[in-house]
Parts: C-alpha cells; structure tokens; sequence
C-alpha cells in the first residue's frame, strides 16, 4: 500500500493512497484511437459520446488481477483497457473479456492515468519517467526522465504531451520523441493533470504553492494564477469558458477560463481530491466528507448530494444520464470498511445500483459501451456491466505461398460465429510479424461483406519469408478473434544479364454466369540489378500452353519513367500461363518475368497463381 505525504498550511497528516488517478476513457458506441483522461483533453469527465446503454444492474463481467493497488484510471480505445498498476506495470487488457494483451514493467508504480493517442498510449511512473508505448505491442517508443515521481496524467494535443511532475515542474514534451519543448516551474508538487483548451494548460499546484495556474500551451507563459486556500492535486476540468477543480481546503471553485477570475465556490465538508465533470450545465465532484455532490455550473448551488460509506477519492463519470463514482475507507486505519462503485441519476443522485470490490475505489471510472471499467487497491481492474457473454467468432486467412518483391498479394479470408453466421461490416487488421512480435500493418484493413468475407491487398520491398494473420477486436456482444497463420515466400524477380522484369495480376473482372469472359489487368517494372528504372523499353505479354512454347498474346507496351508498364484485355475461358518479355539490348541480355498461371471456368470463376518459370 502507498502512503503519501500530504501537507497543509497548519498540519501534517499521513494517509495512505493520497493520489488521485483521473479516468481516461475510449472507444464505445463508436470506435475511436484517441482517448485522454477523463476523456478529453478538456477532461470534463462526460462519456456520453462513447458510453453506449446504460450499465445494467451493477453485475460484473470480468476482472483481472494484478500484483498491486489499481489506482491509475484506465483508457479504452480499440477494444483495448490501458491501466497502470502499483506493480509497476502498464497493463493492455481486451476490453471483452480481460484477456491481456501485454504488459510493460517501468520502474515504479503506475498511478498515471493513460493517454491513447493515434496507437501510442502515454503514462507516467513513479520512476521519474514519462513513456510512450506502442499500443499494440506495449514496446517502448520514449521515455523521458524528470525530477521526480510522475503521478500526473497526461494530456495530449496538436502532437504535444503535457504533464506534471513531482519535481514542481509541468512539462510540455513532443509527442513523437520525447524532446522537451518546455517546462513551466511552480512552487509545490505537480500531481494534477493538465487540461488542456484553446491553447492554454491549466494545472494546479500543491503545497507552499496551493495555486491554479493558465499557461500559454505553446511556450509555458503564465497567463495567470489562482491561490486556494490549500492543495490543489484535483486535475481541473474546462467547459464554456469557466475552469473547474477543487482543493484541500474543502471547496470547488469555478474560475473565469481567461483570467481566473473566481466565479463562484462551494465549501464541502472535507479535502476535495477529486476532480470534477461537467455535463448538460453540472458539476459532479467526490469530496474526502464521504459525499458526492452535483452542483449548478452556472453559480455553484447544491442540487444534490449522495453520502457513501466512505471517503470520494475517485472522479465521477458521468454517461447518459448516469454518474459513476468509487468510494473507500482504508481498513488498515479505520474500523470501517467501504469500497464501492456506485451509479446514481444524474437528475437527482438516487443510486441506481452499486458494486462492491475488494478494497477501497481510488481509481476514477471509464464507461465505454454499456461497461463502466474501473479499478480497486484490491490489486483489480473490473469491468461491471452488461453481464452477456461475447458470441465466439472464427477469423480465417488465405494468402499466395509466393510473391516478387513489390508485388501486391491479397490476405483473404472471412469471419463467422461459431455457429457459422457470417458477421458483416466488422474492421479486419491485418498484422505482420516483427522480430516475433505481432504488430499491425498500417492502413492495412478491410470490413467485411454480407457473406462475411474480406480482402487485404499488400506487397513487401525485400525478399525473405513472412508470416501474416488478421485480428477482429469485437465489440459488445462479439468476442475478438485473430485468424490463422499464413506464410509468403517473396522472392526477386527473374533475372537475365543485368536486367529485373517484375510482373504481376493485378485484376480479374468476372460477370454472373454463365458470363464466358473476363477482363485481366496486368502491371510490372523493370529494373537494372541495382533496381534503376528502365524507361522507354518494349514490353511483350507472352501466353504459353505449356511454359515452353510462348507467343506474343498483346501488342508490345513501352515503360514509362519509372519502368512501369500495364497490359489490359479480355480472356474467354481455359487455363492460361502469362509473362511478360523484354528482348534486351546490345548491352544486355533478353528477360523474362515470372509466370502467372489464370484459369477461367464456364461459370465465369477464376483463380489465380504464380508460379516460377
């Protein structure tokens, strides 16, 4: 259990679990890559977007164990829940089962919240570090080292990360590798996460500091400050112009987002750690006096409170209509026990169900699609909600045993339920690995027909032996699925003199049968061995009935700049073998490219193969 020293103006207190780790929420009724705490870089704390039903009756779908507190609030995106944990670790689960992904081991314990932005996810460690992770893989992409603990979660915008440190500074850092673009020194601990709105970082301070602070994203100017009466380790969160947090000193105040001006404050009965949400004119904070409140965001008066069994260290999130909030007394000090996710209406804090985990509730929750997912100093992150177990789905993958080097091969295949169902309209990845690591091919997707079937075109630049497979994510009611293995052996092309002529099929075009054509599209390249384009050289399309004997089939083309060249036509029916000739030079030797073999039935159906000559 971690203990932290909290100071305030006229006393010292121990506690244990003083950091607060704010909810950082992704992809829900619509998927999305990018999610930041409480999910935005605003951080209202409003999931509406991406929430999806209502979360039903408090029963839990899975949980997942690992070796310390989860304090740290996770991130969903891509059917993915990024977590960190006192462990030291950085946890990748799947969002419907809690099957892990993968893990990475920093130095320290993880209460840092994730960020995940474009397939990257940012964290920050008790090692002094901030991380960036490839979200697929967890591989580490950067860190950088501060001055101290980074329990601060970061924001990311416009390719920029920001984030506090325990050194008293907030740092701004490039989101691609890391390089400081600036860092904006206080007087106090930077535990609270920066939101981050029009240009501007707003962050509080901790103690001698106890200040609120606007700073100029670009270059870390301060644009003004605001002094409560104690800590500010909440994280504010920013909506129409006005700036909310709270403090140690009891209160939330509502500050002027261009010059800090205070607008209004409401006095709870004990230290406000939690950071609030804004949502349809509210303002949801937990206060340390064991409440919840909703407050008009207009002038700060009460329009509820909900006493729970313990302290409100978590950050509500509020959904539809619905706020989600932890709560818990820490048994090693108190005789008293509570540790509870609870759902109240929004309207009127009337608890709609609540769920109780194995120790007190620190993190803050995410609700992404009809699941609220949270985590507990019992070592778990859960996922309470929709109580339906994913439909099993089967991913299958075909692909060419063979292809040349630049030459464009289809990953097929199709996704059913087990019961055979195809499944239509699903993403399908295509995944390539690296170095023993499955890792995605960038922009290689397709989604699925009504029969369930898919088609991923890709090529590679060298030769060697590569092993692709396809992953599904699922969603709500689907379970994921990753297809089988399939290898290509991709080879240089043919080779006469000192002259490579590449060509591949690109297309057929079949009709409904008895359709007793098909359209054909061929394109190649040719090249010098050290794979200069060869400009201006005649190209002859040869057919052949037994790869022996071959004939022109099509008039002769000329490459162009860059030694490509395409043949288009049309064939009736029977078995085919193609490649294309070029007859050389004075200087070199004539060339032949690899063989295609095209086969068309009387129904109109084709198939495909290369074959070597």
């Amino acid at each position: 259990m971690h203990v932290n020293k909290i100071v305030s103006s006229s006393v010292v207190i121990l506690l244990i679990a003083v950091l607060f780790a704010g909810a950082v929420t992704v992809p829900a009724a619509a998927q999305t890559d990018a999610m930041q705490y409480r999910y935005n870089a605003a951080h209202t704390g409003d999931y509406s977007p991406v929430a999806g039903p209502v979360a039903s009756n408090g029963q839990l779908k899975w949980n997942y164990t690992t070796g310390s507190s989860v304090d740290s609030s996770p991130a969903v995106a891509n059917g993915i829940v990024y977590v960190g944990s006192y462990d030291n670790n950085v946890y990748a689960l799947y969002a419907n089962n809690g099957t892990k992904l993968w893990n990475y081991t920093t130095g320290g314990p993880v209460f840092s919240s994730p960020a995940v932005v474009n397939g990257v996810v940012y964290v920050g460690s008790y090692d002094y570090n901030l991380y960036a992770l490839n979200a697929t893989t967890g591989a580490k992409l950067w860190n950088y080292t501060t001055g101290d603990y980074v329990w601060s979660s970061p924001a990311v915008v416009n390719g920029v990360v920001y984030a506090g440190s325990n050194d008293n500074n907030v740092y701004a850092l490039y989101a691609n590798n890391g390089t400081k673009l600036w860092n904006c020194t206080t007087k106090g601990i930077v535990q609270s996460s920066p939101a981050v709105v029009n240009g501007v970082v707003y962050v509080g301070s901790r103690y001698p500091d106890n200040n609120v602070y606007a700073l100029n994203a670009n270059n870390g100017t301060k644009l003004w400050n605001y002094t409560t009466g104690d800590e500010v380790t909440s994280s504010p969160a920013v909506a129409n112009g006005v700036v909310y947090v709270g403090s140690l000193d009891g209160n939330v105040y509502a500050l002027n987002a261009n010059n800090g001006t205070k607008l209004w404050n409401y006095t709870t009965g004990w230290w406000v750690f939690s950071s609030p949400a804004v949502a349809n004119g509210v303002v949801y904070v937990g206060s340390y006096d064991n409440n919840t409140y909703a407050l008009y965001a207009n002038n700060g008066t009460k329009l509820w409170n909900y006493t729970t069994g313990g302290y409100v260290f978590s950050s509500p999130a509020v959904a539809n209509g619905v706020v989600y909030v932890g709560s818990g007394i820490q048994s090693s000090l108190y005789p008293s026990n509570s540790h509870e996710l609870y759902a109240l209406y929004a309207n009127n804090g009337t608890k709609l169900w609540n769920y109780t985990t194995g120790s007190m509730v620190e993190s803050s929750p995410a609700v992404v699609n009809g699941v609220v997912y949270v985590g507990s100093d019992d070592g778990n992150l859960y996922a309470v909600g929709n109580e339906s177990v994913s439909t099993p789905t089967t991913l299958t993958a075909t692909a060419p045993s063979t292809a040349s080097v630049n030459q464009n091969f289809m990953i097929n295949g199709t996704l059913n339920a087990t019961d055979g169902a195809p499944i239509a309209g699903a993403t399908i990845q295509l995944q390539k690995n690296v170095s023993g690591t499955w890792t995605n091919v960038t922009g290689k997707t397709n989604t699925t027909t009504s029969i369930g079937a898919y088609s991923i075109s890709t090529s590679e630049p060298a030769a060697g032996t590569y092993q692709y497979r396809t992953y599904y994510a699922g969603n709500d009611t689907l379970a994921n699925a990753t297809s089988n293995v399939v290898k290509v052996s991709v080879t240089a092309p043919a080779t006469t003199g000192n002259l490579l002529l590449n060509t591949h099929l690109v297309s057929t075009t079949t009709g409904s049968p008895p359709k007793m054509v098909t359209t054909y599209t061929f394109s190649g390249q040719l090249m010098t061995t050290s794979w200069t384009p060869v400009a201006n050289a005649a190209i002859t399309l040869q057919s052949s009935s037994d790869k022996v004997h071959w004939s022109a089939f099509a008039s002769p083309v000329k490459t162009n700049a860059q030694g490509a060249y395409t043949f288009k036509g049309t064939l009736k029916p029977g078995s085919y073998y193609f490649r294309t000739f070029f007859a050389g030079t004075s200087s070199t030797g004539p060339t032949a490219s690899r063989i295609v073999k095209v086969v068309l039935s009387l129904n109109g159906s084709s198939s495909v193969s290369t074959v070597v000559a």
